[in-house]
């Protein structure tokens, strides 16, 4: 499937949207944000906009390089302008709950042991999602207004309009993404299924 426009966006730390654009990582860790549908983490698209936001940003949950960029922001800020410069195809999403895997994953993302160790804990008895992104960068990326509805504890927003995505460029080859998708399949196991959508 070719797209040239979508509006569905993935909302996710702005520190972690520049790790993705710059092919710093390929991964996030999810549980899902306290208004999901059915309480649980679930992917509603495979192919989404990358939302970055500001809130709930804690730089004690990053590793130091990545602490570093991070300015802490009041509760309820928001830019007034939100930019949106990349899409991602969710290629993998990898359900894990043993902690001794998940450590086995800190080289491959942002996070470090706090945040780790602070995820598989809330709501214990649901696995943390692992989420490998090919991420593109949009050559013009926008500038939108933000909306209130862009708002609170959720993963999944729909953009008022549609973001022009053609000409984007992989933030990693092929043959790199691949090869770090190997190596973070290996680690999890056979774990592996498709999007739901």
């Amino acid at each position: 499937m070719n797209l040239t426009t979508t509006f569905h966006a993935l909302k996710e730390w702005a520190v972690a949207v520049n790790a993705l654009e710059s092919g710093n990582t390929i991964m996030l860790l999810r549980k899902g944000g306290i208004h999901e549908k059915n309480g649980r983490f679930q992917v509603a698209r495979d192919r989404v906009l990358l939302y970055p936001t500001f809130e709930h940003q804690q730089a004690f949950l990053l590793k130091p390089e990545y602490a570093n960029v991070v300015a802490p922001v009041t509760s309820g800020w928001h830019p007034e302008m939100v930019r949106i410069g990349s899409w991602a195809e969710i290629t993998d999403i990898l359900p894990v709950s043993d902690e001794s895997i998940v450590n086995n994953l800190l080289p491959y993302h942002i996070w470090n042991e706090h945040f780790i160790s602070d995820r598989l804990k809330w709501k214990a008895r649901q696995p943390l999602y692992v989420l490998l992104l090919r991420t593109y960068k949009i050559p013009a990326e926008q500038e939108i207004p933000y909306r209130t509805e862009y708002g609170g504890c959720k993963s999944w927003i729909d953009l008022a309009q549609p973001i022009n995505i053609q000409g984007a460029e992989p933030a990693l080859s092929e043959a790199s993404y691949q090869q770090l998708v190997a190596e973070i399949r290996d680690i999890v196991g056979d774990r592996l299924y498709a999007p739901s959508c």
